[in-house]
C-alpha cells in the first residue's frame, strides 16, 4: 500500500475515533461560545472536516479533542464576528453576562450548581431535557448531540424516515432557541422538573453503548463510560434522590461484567457462562452499596425504576454461580418494577426471569402472551429470548424458527454470530 493512501486511512480511522469518544466534549465546549445549537454543530462538522486534511499533512495530534474543540471554537468565534449584527437580533441560547455563562453564579441569584462541574457535557443533556421539550424530542436531541449518533442513526431508533427525524430535530432546536433555554445546570429547586428525563436519557446513552445497535463491536465504550460520567455528576448534585442513586448503582452493576461478554476469539458470552472471578469486584461493591441506600430511601410511591433495576443488577452480581441466582426473588423484583413502570421490555425480561424460575415452558408461555404487542413487534430479544426457551424444551424445529427471526432482526455483529452460531448447533433435527 502506497505510504499516502496508508497515512490517508490512518488520519481516517483517527477521526472516526476521535468522533466516538470526543463528539459530545467539542460539541459541548463550543456551545458556550457559539450560544446557539446550529452554529456550534456547524462549527464542529467544519472542525472534523479540516482533521481530515490538516491532521494527513501535520500528524494526528496527541490530544485529538483539545484540537478539534480549539478549531471548532475558533470557527465559532469568526462565525460570530461576520454575523454581528444579526446575531444581536437573535434569541441567544446563552444571555451575555448571564452569571451561568462563567460559572459566577445563576439566573437566580443562587450559587451555581455547575461551579463545581466544568464538564460542559453536563450542560448540554440539561439543556436538551428541558421541560419544554417534549419527552421524544429531548431523547431525540440527546442522541444527536450527546450520543453524536447521526440524523440517520437517530430516526433508525425512532422507527421513522431521516427527513421526518430531521424536521423533529430542527424544531426542537429552534424552539431552545426562541425559548431562550439556557445552557446551564439548572439550580437545585429546578432540578426535580427535568432530573426524569435527565436519568432516562443518560440511561439510554449507557444501554446504547453497553450492546451497540449495530457495527461490528458488542460494546462502545466511550458511550457507556461517558454515561458513567455524568451519572455520577447527578449523584454528587443530588446525592440523596433515590432514583439517581439507583441509575448510578444500576450502570456500575452492569458494566462490572464488561470484561466478560465476550472470549477470546470476540464471541459472545452469556451471564450463565462468564467467569465470575474476572467481572470488577470494585464495581459490585460500590453499586450495591449505591443499590440498598436506594432502596432504603423513604419514598410515599415506594421504591421507583431505578432503585428495583439496580436491585435485579445486584442479585445477579452477588451470586456465586449461576445455578445459585435467586430467580424467585427476581421474578418479584420485577414484578414490583412493571407495577412501577409497566414496559413491554420490562415484561420481556420478567417472562426470562420466570424461565429460570419455574422453567422454560412456564417461561415460554410468558413470552407468547407478549407477542402480539405492537411495541416488541421489532425488537429482536423477544424471538431470540422464545428460542432459548424452545431450545431448553427440546423443540428444535420451532427454535430454528425463531432464532431465524431473531437474526433478521439483528444487526449487531457479534449478536449475529452468537444467533448463527446457536442454529448451527441445532443442525437439522427436530
Amino acid at each position: 500500500m502506497p505510504a499516502g493512501r496508508r497515512a490517508s486511512e490512518q488520519v481516517s480511522a483517527a477521526v472516526a475515533d476521535a468522533h466516538r469518544r470526543e463528539w459530545a466534549f467539542v460539541l459541548a465546549a463550543t456551545v458556550r461560545v457559539a450560544r446557539d445549537i446550529d452554529l456550534a454543530e456547524e462549527c464542529v462538522q467544519e472542525a472534523y472536516a479540516q482533521a481530515l486534511t490538516s491532521w494527513t499533512w501535520s500528524g494526528v495530534p496527541a490530544n485529538p479533542g483539545a484540537w478539534l474543540t480549539t478549531t471548532a471554537r475558533r470557527r465559532a468565534l469568526d462565525a460570530l464576528r461576520r454575523r454581528a449584527t444579526l446575531a444581536r437580533k437573535l434569541p441567544l441560547l446563552i444571555e451575555p453576562g448571564a452569571g451561568f455563562a462563567d460559572g459566577a453564579g445563576s439566573e437566580s441569584g443562587e450559587p451555581d450548581p455547575a461551579a463545581a462541574f466544568p464538564d460542559d457535557r453536563l450542560r448540554l443533556i440539561c439543556t436538551c431535557c428541558h421541560p419544554s421539550l417534549a419527552p421524544a424530542a429531548q431523547v431525540a436531541l440527546t442522541l444527536r448531540l450527546v450520543c453524536g449518533l447521526t440524523t440517520v442513526e437517530v430516526a433508525r431508533a425512532f422507527l421513522v424516515s431521516e427527513p421526518t427525524m430531521a424536521a423533529r430535530l430542527t424544531r426542537a432546536k429552534k424552539k431552545i432557541a426562541a425559548a431562550r433555554i439556557p445552557y446551564r445546570i439548572p439550580p437545585p429547586a429546578e432540578l426535580p422538573a427535568r432530573i426524569g428525563a435527565m436519568l432516562t436519557v443518560v440511561h439510554l446513552l449507557f444501554t446504547t453503548g453497553h450492546t451497540a445497535p449495530t457495527g461490528g463491536s458488542l460494546v462502545r465504550a466511550d458511550l457507556v463510560e461517558r454515561s458513567l460520567d455524568v451519572a455520577r455528576m447527578l449523584h454528587d448534585l443530588l446525592p440523596s434522590d433515590a432514583d439517581v442513586t439507583g441509575l448510578l448503582a444500576l450502570l456500575l452493576l452492569t458494566d462490572s461484567r464488561r470484561a466478560t461478554r465476550m472470549d477470546a476469539e470476540g464471541h459472545l458470552v452469556l451471564l450463565a457462562d462468564q467467569d465470575r472471578a474476572r467481572w470488577n469486584r470494585a464495581a459490585i461493591a460500590e453499586g450495591c452499596a449505591l443499590a440498598k441506600q436506594a432502596l432504603s430511601t423513604p419514598s410515599a410511591r415506594g421504591p421507583g425504576r431505578f432503585p428495583l433495576e439496580a436491585a435485579i443488577a445486584a442479585l445477579h452480581a452477588e451470586a456465586p454461580a449461576w445455578e445459585r441466582t435467586d430467580w424467585a426473588q427476581i421474578v418479584g423484583l420485577y414484578d414490583a418494577l412493571y407495577a412501577r413502570w409497566p414496559s413491554p421490555v420490562v415484561a420481556l425480561n420478567r417472562a426470562v426471569a420466570v424461565s429460570f424460575a419455574a422453567g422454560p415452558e412456564a417461561g415460554l408461555q410468558e413470552l407468547d402472551k407478549l407477542g402480539a404487542l405492537e411495541q416488541l413487534a421489532g425488537y429482536a430479544y423477544l424471538p431470540a429470548a422464545r428460542a432459548d426457551a424452545l431450545r431448553r424444551l427440546g423443540r428444535h424445529a420451532q427454535a430454528r424458527e425463531a432464532y431465524t427471526d431473531a437474526l433478521m432482526l439483528t444487526d449487531n455483529a457479534v449478536e449475529r454470530s452468537y444467533l448463527e452460531g446457536r442454529l448451527s448447533a441445532l443442525g437439522d433435527s427436530g
